[in-house]
């Protein structure tokens, strides 16, 4: 079992939802990271997904694409991200980090280098957003052989087909999008969330985490009650972008906003 599946596990057993921000690495500067990932924990996440910055990504809007230009203008790499991982471990062997990115650094890396590396480093996942099913074929077994889970995205098209076919090549917990657009996009419409993920409970075993859309504690517990956690992003790019001179302002930012989420969630198994 992996420390994803075991986690999932646990907060299913104790009626919890997962709470899973997102933070892209190297934001706003590559030495507050393994700080902020602390951050994060101590104020109530379960999983981190740590994103890769990337020059072109392309399913994200301006808030994380002025992340990753942020990130970049320091000079983030790959290799670098996981290194903050391996920093990460030295005081947190518990919490489960997913690599979520694009194929391209991964490729130029090696795949099984990378896979190598991430594993000794303590990854335990690995998101690809432009890496579809029919071309991880080579790639997720690489992961899994590793006790990674290889993670995909879900959207409000996906048919149902699709759906089973992602989910074979899944583990950990299936990433489903909430809206039709980029991160950041759109404001989420709960009642279209939650028939699809019924729908997609319906189709595969896998825990469903929704993301995109996720900007507040009502949100956060609406969404958490027809899935198996909840995935924040932009709000807290976002906020990393306004108080990225101040790094107690913005542990403190970042906490404030987390918090509420978290006891939001809670207050759905009491």
């Amino acid at each position: 079992m992996s420390r994803i599946e075991g986690v999932l596990k646990s907060l299913k057993e104790q009626g919890r939802k997962a709470l899973i921000p997102y933070i892209t690495a190297g934001d706003p500067d590559p030495g507050q990271t393994v700080s902020l990932m602390h951050t994060l924990v101590d104020a109530g996440s379960d999983i981190i997904e740590l994103g890769v910055p990337f020059s072109d990504p392309m399913a994200d809007g301006p808030v994380i694409q002025l992340a990753c230009e942020r990130a970049l203008v320091h000079g983030t790499s790959l290799r670098q991200v996981i290194g903050m991982v391996k920093e990460f471990r030295k005081t947190n062997a518990t919490t489960p980090v997913v690599l979520m990115g694009y194929l391209n650094p991964m490729e130029a890396m090696g795949y099984e280098a990378f896979a190598d590396a991430a594993a000794d480093a303590g990854v335990d996942g690995v998101l690809t957003v432009d890496l579809p099913p029919e071309e991880a074929e080579d790639v997720a077994p690489l992961f899994s052989a590793r006790n990674m889970d290889p993670i995909f995205l879900l959207a409000p098209t996906t048919t149902d087909e699709r759906i089973k076919a992602i989910s074979e090549h899944s583990s950990g917990y299936v990433y489903y999008v909430s809206i039709k657009g980029v991160t950041g996009s759109a404001t989420i419409n709960v009642d279209e969330v939650a028939k699809k993920v019924a729908h997609v409970h319906e189709l595969t075993a896998l825990p469903v985490g929704v993301g995109f859309g996720i900007r507040d504690p009502e949100t956060a517990a609406a969404v958490g009650k027809v899935s198996d956690g909840v995935i924040v992003g932009s709000v807290l790019v976002d906020t990393i972008a306004r108080h990225q001179t101040d790094p107690e302002a913005l542990a403190k930012a970042l906490t404030d906003l987390l918090h509420p989420m978290r006891e939001a969630l809670d207050s759905l198994a009491s």
